[in-house]
Parts: C-alpha cells; structure tokens; sequence
C-alpha cells in the first residue's frame, strides 16, 4: 500500500511544526468546532463484554376498590430489558523514523500528532452521541437522534416539534445526565475512556506498493464507548426548527427559541437526579442570544463557571456548544 500524503506527516508537516529556533512549537489549533458535550457525559462499566442490558419499568400495578367481603386479585408491574451496544473507535498514526527524528526532536513532533488524534476522535464521538446509528452503520452505536426521531413513539412526550418542515432543520437536544437518566458506557472489564499505547520503532512492509520497507514510530489508539437511556423522560428534543426561517426577533414563521426551551424544560419529571444541560450548535445560539436580547422582558441568560469554564446559562441551565449539530436534518415526523 502506498504511503499517502494526507494520513502521514510530510516533510512540510514537520517544517510547520518547528520554531525558528528548531525546536517543536506550540500548536494552535484552529479547528472550526467546538463538542463541549464530552465535557458532561459520565461514562460506567456496562454489564456485558458488548455493552450493558438495563431493565425498565412499563406499567404500573393497577390496584382495586373494594368492598366489605370482597376480594382483590394480585398485581405486578410490568418490565421490559434494552440492551445498548458498545462500538470500538480505532486509528493508528505512523510517522517515518528518520523524518521524526529531525533534529532530535521525534517525541515532540509526535505528541503534537497525539494531540491532533486525540481531538479528531473526540469529534467523532460527539457526533456518534448523537446520530449513531447501528441499523444502517453495524460498527456504530445508537446515538440520541434514533432513539428520539417519531413523533408518534412512546417517547413522543420530549420530542417538541418546532414547525419546519423542510430539510435545512436544526434541532436543540436537553440532557440530565446520570446513572438512572443518561450515560457512557464502556464494555465490562475493560479499560474507560481513550486508550492510547506507543508501539514504538516498527518496521512498515510494501509501505510505496513495491514491496520497500521503512522504519516508522507508531501509536495506536482505541476507544470503547455507547450510549445507554434508562429513562427516556430525561432527554428533551427540540426538533424541526428551520434554519432558513429562523431570525433574530422570533417573528413570522421563525421558532422562538427561548419559549421553547422552557417549554422543554417542563417535559422533565423532575430535577432531582440531576442538572439538565442545553446543547445546540453556533448558529442556533447565535439566534438565541438575538432572541434573548430583542425580547421585551428581562432576559433569563446568565453566565456562570460551570467546571471551571466560563459558560452561558439559561433559566439555570448550562448552554453547551456542540457544532456537531451543525447539519441540515429531516423534518422528524
């Protein structure tokens, strides 16, 4: 296989990595998105080696009136068991050893490698989070948006629909995170979170399609997760809000934003299990501060440090940025 430019570093990559001085400089990342949702999800050791089974309450028992002498039939409770999968997110980053070593500064160039990895998973996985889906990608997991996408499901409760109807629509998602509500999980006996392991010098076979070989530094990195939803009352969407329509006064056929998430927010049993977190893209928050601050009323946007990050709020809620979300979606139905 011959070795490609855009999934090694080049000789132009390295140059770029280096200060006048020769040494490895700082890199500013100047990706475009920003997945704040990885700051909030808590992740618990799944029940299976493939994910975790949870069991679910479905129906209550029905108690009798009675009267004097008469007797009363035994109730149970109904219960169903889900089971959500885990889903393996892997890469390897391979470097030539002799590029690498330029000027001695090989661990350097590859830690900045590292950290250019490690954020393009961080980026998968926060999409995954919200538009897996195992149906149509088997070595994905189910992310939010197939659990919450008919309007005409059981949990058709918390999807609120916000009028488009075309295909440029946006949608705000509300979580409560929690081991009874909304988590991460990883497989059973293995290790959370990402992995990340140094292979060392390896040698690359046929690496130019002409069976040459090279000596190269190779990491690898692995990264086991899923999403489980105990209780479906504790996820909120906010669905079919047109970005096309959308304007800075709620007028016309835009959805109002603010109206919308309070009304979101009462959709929740209650907030004892936890703090529920807004997330939307850019765009739609942009709209939302517009709204917020056009309204005749006092504002409810706050800011607040929220883990030590400076955040914005709303009615008490942390507003997280997920660009992620930055796609055009179907109108849910």
């Amino acid at each position: 296989m011959t070795t490609s430019s855009t999934r090694n570093p080049t000789l132009l990559d390295i140059t770029r990595a280096m200060d006048p001085d020769g040494s490895i400089a700082t890199v500013a990342e100047i990706l475009t998105e920003t997945n704040e949702m990885l700051l909030d999800i808590p992740f618990f050791e799944g029940n299976l080696p493939t994910g975790h089974r949870h069991t679910v309450r479905t129906g209550l028992p029905e108690p009798t009136w009675r009267q004097f002498y008469q007797g009363v039939q035994p109730t149970k409770g109904q219960r169903a068991q889900v089971q959500d999968n885990t889903a393996m997110m892997e890469a390897y980053a391979e470097v030539d050893k002799a590029l690498a070593d330029l000027n001695g500064n090989s661990a350097a160039f590859r830690l900045t490698e590292d950290y250019a990895h490690i954020e393009g998973m961080s980026q998968y996985a926060a999409q995954a989070f919200i538009y897996g889906n195992a149906q149509q990608d088997p070595t994905q997991f189910n992310g939010l948006s197939l659990r919450y996408n008919d309007l005409s499901a059981d949990n058709s409760d918390n999807i609120i629909d916000a009028g488009g109807t075309g295909s440029d629509n946006a949608s705000i998602w509300i979580v409560v995170w929690g081991q009874q509500t909304c988590f991460g999980i990883y497989p059973k006996g293995s290790q959370g979170g990402l992995n990340m392991q140094d292979l060392g010098e390896v040698t690359i076979e046929n690496v130019d399609g002409n069976f040459g070989r090279m000596q190269a530094y190779r990491s690898h990195y692995r990264w086991d997760m899923g999403l489980a939803v105990p209780d479906w009352r504790y996820v909120v969407r906010i669905a079919n809000i047109s970005r096309g329509d959308l304007n800075s006064d709620a007028s016309g056929d835009s959805a109002n934003l603010p109206e919308l998430i309070f009304e979101a927010t009462e959709r929740f049993p209650s907030l004892s299990l936890g703090q529920p977190i807004v997330y939307m893209d850019r765009r739609i928050r942009t709209k939302l501060r517009q709204q917020l601050s056009n309204a005749t009323s006092n504002s409810t946007l706050t800011w607040d440090n929220v883990g030590g990050i400076r955040t914005m709020m709303i009615d008490e809620m942390p507003i997280r940025r997920n660009d992620r979300l930055a796609v055009d979606e179907a109108r849910v139905v």
